[in-house]
């Protein structure tokens, strides 16, 4: 195998430090389970194995990690730090002299994994070690993780990757490739080809995607959480051949899991395994973040900007939506149209707590890795390009600490914004010198007529794969402004039910939520929520949208404090019934007869814990030709 240049460069993990609302999101995560979590949940505590006791020793303590590390580093919490460096310390204190670390032995709740040998959770902590050179420089690491893929080159054909390793195996050609890059020692890349050959073929699955239903057993192909992680590997396997077919498989994966399995806030159903289109169908939070970083991979590999536009949507809307506004409680499988979270058997192979907001619901993977989704995004907000260019991924708030040109010159650049919840984006720089450098921004394909000036004057700019690229000689106090336009939108989905859209954002009804404690802990307790309202609304075709702003506060993912709304108009559904312990399907002939018309206000999908999000249409529905004559 030969390296593949690939379209852009992750910046190191501290380059970018989080601003604005998206602290305030860090911060949550560090007041509440992220930053307490070993206190209060034992599988992650004092005696898990990864720090040296005989309790848990396979993926929660590494997944805890993936998300504590990067958390700390980017807040600069040096308690946080302290928690993540004791894991660290541990870790590369425990190697043997054949180079294999970890617990001497495996303890772990699933039944289903071989404890006499398993790859998986080694590749977790390999991306924890990772974040961890980047941020500190610790010289140690490399010489560390030189020794234990040298190990795995000795012994992965006697011992090769099974179960969870075999679908997830692009998570180790991550580790091997970011240590070739640093090394150049040629046996790397012999030993990609071998866990390459090893790995799932997830790009014939991709290709020639073969599961158009609700899947109904179990797989390895078909479990949600694998198929996040899978897609990247395809593009994994580009950077190590460069074959252009890599990326036709991605694309065509995609598009086939959002046509057969696709739901509103931009993230496939899984429950546990592909479930269809059905908005009662749900989703679990680890397929959430782990999709995020495969979309952020995607984007460092082939540059499209598409894959930031699903990062964003999945990042604004199925990720808070799965956890409590105050960073105590979570779901383990969120639904699109999500009338009543209690202890209830529904359509799914999970169990009936699934979708109870508490600490441990369902089973414990996603109380461990959770906690990746905003701290990574915040680490790949941007990118270097090959020529000493930056490139703008995310338009969340933060500021960025690098370095651009042929000169290396330093330059610091503030990005102030309330996007999504806002149009603008307001980019200042601060540079030693000036310098040429492109800043490459990405256009979302939702935004018809985006706006750039600089220094207050427009420019004008082309666009490649989805971003425009601004090539000039930057100066100190140069201020670059981008104006997003966002339109109310409305997509038909199965039986003509309406998701509506504006921006990167899904809009949904919120339902007054009644809160009932279920179980009492010091903290984390759980939590069943009932609708304090009717939920039976359909969307009138006639609908108009009003937007209505407000002041963006510290936590933007709350219903009742949304800084951005929309109005509409709406009926309730008489003959919409749950089914199962959730909404109905939408009907496809809504009986809203003696029904008055009533003023619906919608808010972001992420703040909205209790919700309609896929509406039945009441009305006709516009042809094609009407939609193409409005056009």
């Amino acid at each position: 195998m030969t390296l593949t240049k690939t379209a852009f460069e992750a910046l190191p993990l501290g380059a970018i430090k989080p601003t604005g609302w998206l602290r305030e999101q860090l911060l949550l995560q560090a007041r509440g389970l992220t930053g307490h979590l070993e206190e209060h949940w034992p599988d992650v505590g004092p005696n898990n194995g990864w720090i040296g006791g005989q309790g848990e020793s396979w993926e929660r303590g590494p997944y805890y990690v993936d998300g504590l590390l990067p958390l700390a580093y980017l807040l600069e919490d040096e308690r946080l730090i302290a928690k993540a460096n004791r894991w660290i310390e541990w870790a590369l204190a425990s190697q043997r002299a054949n180079g294999l670390f970890g617990p001497e032995r495996i303890e772990t709740v699933n039944h289903d994994v071989e404890k006499d040998q398993d790859w998986w959770h080694y590749m977790i902590m390999l991306k924890v070690l990772m974040q961890h050179q980047e941020a500190t420089g610790d010289e140690r690491v490399v010489p560390f993780l030189t020794k234990f893929l040298s190990y795995v080159h000795a012994t992965i054909e006697a011992q090769p990757l099974r179960g969870w390793a075999k679908t997830r195996g692009a998570e180790m050609l991550l580790c091997i490739v970011w240590l070739y890059k640093r090394t150049e020692q040629p046996w790397l890349l012999e030993l990609a080809g071998i866990v390459a050959g090893q790995t799932t073929d997830w790009s014939d699955i991709l290709h020639d995607f073969p599961f158009w239903r609700k899947v109904e057993q179990w797989d390895w192909t078909t479990h949600v959480v694998n198929v996040a992680m899978g897609v990247k590997t395809p593009g994994v396997l580009y950077e190590l051949g460069g074959d252009p077919r890599e990326r036709e498989a991605v694309h065509r994966g995609i598009d086939a899991l959002m046509t057969y399995h696709g739901q509103a806030h931009g993230m496939f159903s899984g429950d546990e395994w592909l479930s269809g289109t059905s908005p009662s169908q749900g989703v679990e939070l680890c397929a959430v973040v782990e999709y995020m970083f495969t979309m952020e991979q995607l984007t460092r590999i082939f540059g499209d900007g598409r894959f930031g536009d699903i990062l964003e949507k999945v990042a604004f809307n199925a990720l808070p939506a799965a956890i409590s506004a105050d960073w105590t409680s979570h779901q383990y499988d969120q639904q699109v149209n999500q009338v009543m979270c209690n202890v209830a058997p529904r359509n799914w192979s999970n169990h009936p707590d699934a979708n109870v907001f508490g600490l441990e619901p369902n089973f414990g993977c996603c109380t461990a890795n959770m906690h990746q989704g905003w701290p990574k995004l915040t680490s790949h907000a941007w990118m270097r390009d090959h020529e000493g260019g930056l490139v703008a991924v995310s338009y969340v708030p933060c500021a960025v600490e690098t370095v651009v040109g042929t000169a290396g010159t330093r330059v610091s650049i503030r990005v102030d914004t309330q996007y999504p919840f806002r149009e603008q984006v307001r980019m200042t720089l601060s540079l030693a010198q000036p310098e040429r450098f492109a800043l490459s921004l990405r256009l979302p394909a939702w935004c018809d007529e985006a706006q750039v000036r600089v220094n207050s004057d427009p420019v004008a700019y082309e666009t490649a794969h989805g971003y425009a690229r601004l090539h000039r000689v930057w100066q100190d106090g140069d201020v670059l402004e981008l104006e997003l336009p966002m339109q109310p939108t409305v997509t038909h989905r199965n039986l003509y039910a309406a998701s509506v859209e504006r921006g990167p954002l899904v809009y949904v009804l919120p339902i007054p939520e009644s809160w009932q404690r279920i179980r009492t802990r010091a903290w984390f307790h759980d939590w069943e929520l009932y609708p304090a309202a009717s939920w039976k609304y359909g969307l009138l075709a006639d609908s108009s949208f009003e937007v209505v702003e407000s002041d963006v506060p510290a936590q933007p993912f709350l219903a009742a404090e949304s800084p951005v709304k929309l109005k509409a108009r709406g009926q309730v559904i008489a003959d919409w019934r749950l089914e199962s312990n959730s909404a109905g399907t939408p009907p496809l002939y809504p009986d809203t007869q003696g029904q008055p018309v009533e003023e619906l206000l919608l808010v972001p999908y992420g703040g909205a814990k209790l919700r309609i999000g896929e509406f039945p249409w009441i009305g006709a529905r516009p042809s094609f030709r009407d939609r193409t004559e409005g056009a």
